[in-house]
């Protein structure tokens, strides 16, 4: 049994695979070759806003919309403590500050009430000006957007949506990725939908920005490589990659109402043991992870270890509790819904082809006690 089974998913798709592989080793474009503006229709249709930028990776998405936006040293850019370090080191990076939020216990992400209270405080303190915003849509789930850009709009405040985790969700029927003004995702092999390397995606509507998102894309230049108008870096995804996630968007949909059915085998399976995840009324989850919570972890992930099945922890250290952001002088004790619940969760393996039987499995080795 695999956390992620990529194999399964590739017999599906191997032929697709391979022979859009082969047209750009035909035409030899394998730095914005054709396949790149292709894939940027199709996903920017999907979610339905008017433009998609395809980067690197899914920390440059994040990283390029903050350089467009100009956010800069002195600056407060508000996102929650309970996620992967790319959210606030794309901040920290600009030489900006990520000021860091506690959480919803239920859905794990970023709590509006406590993110309201964070923007007074930093206003108050004046060593700070409020910026924006980066929720996060953790393990597939959605934010609580309707709260987050009312929150942003009465403080005059950008949102950017870290949507690494939750491409093909949605809420109220907005796709993810389309529930801010501004995007960024990831295709991680391990994402819902991910390439075979890094990757990653920036959505906006706004025409302008995009040009400068272009832009910024390949060195800040102008009418041409060598004109430049501006400091950018290489953010290019390669060709091969895009041509990887044609192939591999073709099951999309389909996948996505697979992961909803495996979801609802565990919820079955679980609810008596664990605190298994809830999903917001509104939101469909693209579950990129499936994420449990239980006061003996340790003790539930031996009986996993017992029987060979694979776990992971997302997040065993919040990140106002990371060396590297140390100087921000957040102490334990500070996020306390955060802190209790990285040490509870633990994830199971979750992916579109996972069988019954073997979901069965997972759950009797946690039962075993």
């Amino acid at each position: 049994m695999h956390f992620i089974d990529l194999a399964v998913q590739q017999q599906r798709i191997r032929t697709q695979i391979e022979q859009n592989i082969a047209k750009v080793l035909d035409h030899g474009q394998y730095v914005m070759g054709p396949e790149i503006g292709e894939l940027e229709k199709k996903l920017a249709d999907f979610i339905g806003v008017d433009f998609a930028v395809a980067v690197a990776s899914g920390t440059d998405a994040l990283v390029m919309p903050l350089m467009a936006l100009g956010v800069k040293p002195g600056d407060a850019v508000f996102t929650t403590t309970f996620t992967f370090i790319a959210t606030a080191e794309a901040v920290q990076l600009l030489g900006a500050t990520p000021v860091l939020v506690d959480i919803d216990p239920e859905s794990f992400n970023i709590d509006p009430e406590k993110l309201a209270a964070a923007i007074t405080r930093t206003r108050k303190g004046k060593k700070l000006t409020p910026r924006g915003i980066i929720p996060v849509d953790l393990f597939g789930q959605p934010a609580d957007y309707d709260k987050i850009n009312a929150i942003a709009r009465a403080n005059n405040l950008f949102v950017l949506e870290d949507a690494a985790q939750s491409f093909g969700a949605s809420q109220r029927g907005t796709k993810a990725g389309a529930l801010a003004s501004l995007a960024a995702t990831s295709f991680f092999p391990a994402k819902p939908l991910g390439c075979y390397g890094d990757g990653g995606m920036i959505f906006c509507c706004d025409s302008g920005f995009h040009e400068q998102l272009l832009s910024i894309r390949i060195h800040g230049q102008g009418v041409d490589k060598y004109t430049n108008v501006r400091l950018g870096l290489n953010g290019r995804m390669d060709t091969l990659q895009a041509a990887i996630l044609l192939a591999k968007f073709e099951l999309f949909a389909e996948e996505i109402r697979l992961r909803q059915q495996v979801a609802e085998r565990y919820h079955h399976l679980l609810e008596d043991t664990v605190t298994v995840p809830r999903v917001r009324n509104g939101n469909v989850s693209s579950w990129a992870q499936y994420s449990v919570l239980h006061p003996r972890r340790d003790e539930m992930i031996g009986r996993l270890k017992s029987r060979n099945i694979p776990y992971a922890i997302y997040y065993p250290i919040p990140l106002h509790r990371q060396k590297v952001f140390s100087h921000l002088g957040y102490r334990s004790g500070d996020f306390p819904v955060a802190e209790r619940i990285a040490g509870q969760i633990f994830s199971l393996p979750m992916h579109p082809y996972l069988e019954a039987g073997q979901q069965e499995m997972v759950c009797s080795a946690i039962k075993s006690g």
